[in-house]
C-alpha cells in the first residue's frame, strides 16, 4: 500500500474542501476503500484519504416529513435490524440484511454500499494489472475473457462490469432520493451512464443521507438475492419491487453497468393481481433483450443469468402479494 495522508475533519464542509483538492478518496466504513488500497486495483493510489466517521451526525434512521431518512455513515446492520425500515421499507431491510458477511454489515455503511467500485476481476487484479475500459484504458478484458458474471444487458462504452451492490436496487425500487453536499439526486439517477461503474458525484461531492418515501398504505415491497454462496458473496443477480395502488416498480441489479429498472416487467404487472401467472409475465418482461455473454450462457437452453434474472423477478414480484 502506498503511503497517503489520513485526515480527520468534523464537518461535511471541510471533508468536501479536502476532497476537492484532488487525488483524495474518503473512507467510512472501509469495508471497500481498505482491499482496494491494499491491493493497489487503481492505477495510482490517493495522496490524501479522508475519513468521515469523525463528523457528527450523520449515522441516523428516522421517519419525518413523510419520509425515512438514513444517514449515509448508518451502518448496514442498523438498517437491517430496524423495527421502522422493516414495516414500512422492506426492500431496503431486506437488502442491507443480505449485503456481504455480518462482520462486514457490522462495519459497511449505506453510502459506501452504493459508492463502491465494481466488483470485476479484471478492473480488481491485484497490483492494476489490466487497465480496462473502466480505468480508461481501451478494452473489456471480460468481452473475450472470463465474463460469467458480467452484464446480459449489454455495455457502457464496451464496459461489460456490474453495479455490484445489493441496496441500490431497493432505492430505485423504492424511489429513494440521494442527498448529496451539492444535490439531490433520484437513485435512478445516481449511478453513471457515461462512466461505468461510477456514480454522478463531482469532485468534493460527498453523499451525506438517504431519503425514501412513505409507501401508501396497502403498497408492498420486497427485495431477493442469488448468489453462490448466501453469506459474503456479492450478487450474481439481485431484485427489489415495490407493488400497489396500481403501480409498480421493479428493479434488477447485478445485471448491467447500473442497477438496471425494468419498466417492461413494471407495465406487466401494474393495475394487474399478483398471481403465479402475471409475475410470471413481469419475469418474462423483465429480460426482453437481454443478450447472455459466452460465460453466462450464450449457447442455446444454457442462458443461466438471464433465466436467474427471469425467475428473481417473478419471485420478487410474488414476495409483495
Amino acid at each position: 500500500m502506498n503511503k497517503f495522508n489520513h485526515v480527520s475533519p468534523t464537518t461535511l464542509d471541510d471533508a468536501a474542501a479536502a476532497l476537492a483538492k484532488g487525488n483524495a478518496l474518503v473512507i467510512a466504513g472501509g469495508t471497500d476503500l481498505i482491499s482496494t488500497l491494499h491491493n493497489g486495483i487503481l492505477a495510482s493510489g490517493p495522496d490524501t484519504v479522508i475519513d468521515l466517521k469523525t463528523i457528527a451526525n450523520l449515522d441516523y434512521i428516522k421517519e419525518e416529513g413523510g419520509m425515512l431518512k438514513i444517514g449515509a455513515l448508518t451502518r448496514l446492520q442498523d438498517i437491517a435490524d430496524s423495527s421502522v425500515v422493516q414495516a414500512n421499507y422492506a426492500a431496503l431491510a431486506q437488502a442491507a440484511g443480505r449485503t456481504a458477511s455480518p462482520h462486514i454489515r457490522e462495519m459497511g455503511t449505506i453510502g459506501g454500499n452504493i459508492c463502491q467500485y465494481p466488483r470485476c476481476w479484471y478492473f480488481r487484479k491485484q497490483d492494476d494489472r489490466f487497465n480496462c475500459i473502466r480505468k480508461g484504458g481501451n478494452m473489456c478484458y471480460a468481452v473475450a475473457g472470463d465474463n460469467r458474471y458480467h452484464s446480459i444487458f449489454g455495455g457502457i462504452k464496451a464496459c461489460f462490469a456490474v453495479n455490484p451492490s445489493d441496496t441500490a436496487p431497493a432505492l430505485v425500487a423504492l424511489n429513494a432520493k440521494i442527498v448529496t453536499t451539492k444535490q439531490t439526486i433520484d437513485a435512478e439517477k445516481f449511478w453513471d451512464v457515461a462512466v461505468p461503474g461510477s456514480t454522478v458525484l463531482a469532485a468534493g461531492e460527498i453523499v451525506k443521507e438517504i431519503q425514501v418515501p412513505t409507501p401508501a398504505t396497502g403498497v408492498k415491497s420486497a427485495f431477493i438475492k442469488f448468489a453462490i454462496r448466501k453469506s459474503i458473496d456479492f450478487p450474481i443477480v439481485n431484485c427489489a419491487a415495490m407493488i400497489g395502488g396500481g403501480d409498480a416498480r421493479i428493479c434488477l441489479n447485478a445485471v448491467y453497468n447500473t442497477p438496471k429498472r425494468v419498466t417492461a416487467a413494471e407495465d406487466a404487472i401494474k393495475g394487474n393481481a399478483i398471481t403465479d401467472s402475471s409475475a410470471a409475465a413481469a419475469g418474462a418482461a423483465a429480460v426482453t433483450g437481454a443478450i447472455a455473454l459466452p460465460a453466462n450462457g450464450s449457447n442455446p437452453g444454457n442462458k443461466w443469468k438471464i433465466q436467474v434474472a427471469q425467475a428473481l423477478v417473478t419471485k420478487t414480484v410474488l414476495a409483495c402479494k
